[in-house]
């Protein structure tokens, strides 16, 4: 099974109030999205990272999170993988690092990049873009402008889960209905 997240910003104390996160400390936040990631992915599903893994963390803080972490990893860069240039970071932790991915499910077109972007390959094609970086900023406007099939895949607008492709599907098919009513 396929899985997408972003934005965890493990170890970043400050994206608890920046993002009006329901935890106390960096300690209950990390230990929370550990068990909401476990509790979906198993150790032989994929999971795509969309950026901002760890944040104002290092690269054995890192390590010694990904080891907790269920799944087979990827990596697209988003603004904060800092830990990667530390010379401690076992970067055999993710299967692949890249700083954009495209790939078919179901005769459909996925494409992967940290960022929301306006138009992306296959846009005029009823592809896919699946994004973060913004949190749970702009949550409307950026629905109103990218259109139904961009998806944040953050988890401020996921309740800290990872999301399933098959989630990612519905969500596009509720919102294309809707537009069609």
């Amino acid at each position: 099974m396929k899985y997408f997240i972003s934005d965890t910003h493990f170890f970043h104390e400050n994206i608890i109030k920046f993002s009006n996160r329901p935890f106390d400390s960096v300690v209950e936040m990390n230990q929370t999205m550990i068990n909401k990631w476990n509790s979906v992915i198993g150790q032989t599903d994929e999971i795509y990272i969309l950026g901002d893994l760890v944040v104002r963390g290092t690269g054995k803080q890192a390590n010694e999170i990904l080891k907790l972490l269920n799944g087979k990893k990827y990596l697209i860069k988003g603004n904060h993988e800092h830990y990667l240039d530390d010379p401690e970071f076992d970067s055999s932790h993710f299967e692949w690092i890249k700083d954009y991915y495209s790939f078919k499910f179901n005769k459909k077109t996925f494409v992967l990049f940290h960022y929301p972007i306006l138009e992306w390959n296959g846009f005029y094609n009823d592809s896919i873009h699946l994004y973060g970086h913004v949190h749970h900023k702009k949550k409307e406007y950026l629905r109103n402008i990218l259109g139904s099939r961009a998806i944040n895949v953050g988890v401020d607008v996921n309740n800290f889960f990872p999301i399933s492709i098959e989630q990612v599907l519905s969500i596009v098919k509720l919102r294309e209905n809707k537009l069609l009513q």
